[in-house]
C-alpha cells in the first residue's frame, strides 16, 4: 500500500493513534483546529477521515504514472471494503473501524472520495463541464462532509444538506486559492461553460490564467462559492450549536479566507501569490466559537 502503514500483525490503539496523528499534524490542515476541541472519540474519528482523504489525495497528486496511481485507488477501493467487512490492513483503516460503528459512518461515501481522486489522478480536470466539476465536489467534499456530519452528531437529513453546501463552498474557495498550483499540475478546475461565455478558448491551464477575460471568470466563481456560503449558513441557523460547531469554525475559517482572496484579486500578476489564514488565526476562531 502506498502510505507505508500495512500491518502484519494487530497494532495497539496507541500506535494506531500515533500513526493517524503524524499524518493528521503533518498536513498542515486548516481543519486541524476545528476538530481539535471535539470529544476525543468524535476527535479520533475526524482524524482518522482525515488521514483516510489525505493518503488518496497524496496518491492521486503523486508523481507516479497514470496506470500506477489508479492501480493504488483501486488498491484503496478494495481496502475500504475490507475496512467494512471488519478485516483493515492499514492502519488507518483500522483506526476508522471505532467510527464505523459508532457514528454510522456510509461505505458509499469513503468510495465517492476515491472515486473523485480518480478524477484527479486520470486527468479529467481540467477545464470540465460545470456538471462534473459539481459531481467531482460531491465526491471530494460533500462525501466527506457527510462523514464528518455524522461524527458531529448532526442529524443524517440536515447533515446531508450541510455537507453538500459547505463541502461545495470550500472546495470551490480551494480552487479559486490554488489557480496557479493546480495549473503547474496541469489542471484547471473551472468550468468549459465560463471559458467559453468569457471568450477564452484556449484549454491550457497556463495560457487561461494569463488569458484577460479570466478576473470576469473567477469572478463569477466567487459568486458560485459565495451562494454556497449562505446555503450553509441557512442550514446551520437549524441546527444545535454543540454538534455544528467544527462546521461553524470551517465556515468562518474559509469565509475569511475567500475575502482575502477577493482583496487580493485574480489578476495573472497576483495568482502565485498565497492567501492563507494563519494557525494563530484559526485558532483564534476556534477558540471563539468554543466561548459561544
Amino acid at each position: 500500500m502506498p502510505d507505508g502503514s500495512e500491518i502484519s500483525a494487530p497494532p495497539s490503539s496507541a500506535k494506531v493513534r500515533e500513526t493517524v496523528q503524524a499524518i493528521v499534524t503533518g498536513a498542515g490542515s486548516s481543519f486541524y483546529w476545528a476538530f481539535r476541541f471535539l470529544p476525543r472519540p468524535r476527535r479520533d474519528g475526524m482524524f482518522a477521515v482525515y488521514a483516510f482523504c489525505r493518503i488518496v489525495d497524496d496518491i492521486a497528486d503523486g508523481k507516479s504514472s497514470v496506470e500506477e496511481k489508479l492501480d493504488a485507488l483501486d488498491e484503496w477501493r478494495t481496502e475500504v471494503r475490507r475496512m467494512f467487512a471488519g478485516q483493515p490492513t492499514q492502519m488507518v483503516s483500522r483506526a476508522l473501524l471505532m467510527p464505523i460503528e459508532r457514528f454510522d459512518l456510509h461505505q458509499e461515501d469513503f468510495l465517492a472520495v476515491i472515486d473523485g481522486m480518480v478524477m484527479d489522478a486520470s486527468g479529467r480536470m481540467c477545464a470540465p463541464g460545470l456538471l462534473e466539476l459539481e459531481l467531482y465536489c460531491r465526491r471530494v467534499a460533500g462525501a466527506v462532509g457527510k462523514l464528518s456530519a455524522s461524527i458531529f452528531g448532526v442529524r443524517r437529513p440536515e447533515g446531508r444538506s450541510l455537507a453538500l453546501s459547505l463541502g461545495q463552498a470550500l472546495q470551490y474557495t480551494n480552487i479559486l486559492r490554488d489557480f496557479a498550483e493546480d495549473a503547474d499540475d496541469g489542471r484547471l478546475y473551472v468550468p468549459r461553460e465560463l471559458l467559453d461565455a468569457h471568450g477564452i478558448a484556449s484549454r491550457d491551464p497556463q495560457v487561461v490564467l494569463r488569458h484577460p477575460a479570466m478576473e470576469r471568470v473567477a469572478a463569477e466563481m466567487v459568486a458560485m462559492a459565495e451562494m454556497r456560503f449562505r446555503a450553509a449558513r441557512r442550514v446551520l441557523k437549524t441546527l444545535p450549536r454543540g454538534p455544528s460547531r467544527p462546521a461553524r469554525i470551517m465556515l468562518t475559517t474559509y469565509q475569511r479566507l475567500l475575502s482575502r482572496l477577493i482583496t487580493r484579486g485574480f489578476a495573472p500578476a497576483v495568482l502565485a501569490q498565497p492567501a492563507r489564514i494563519s494557525a494563530a488565526a484559526r485558532l483564534g476562531i476556534a477558540v471563539r466559537e468554543c466561548l459561544r
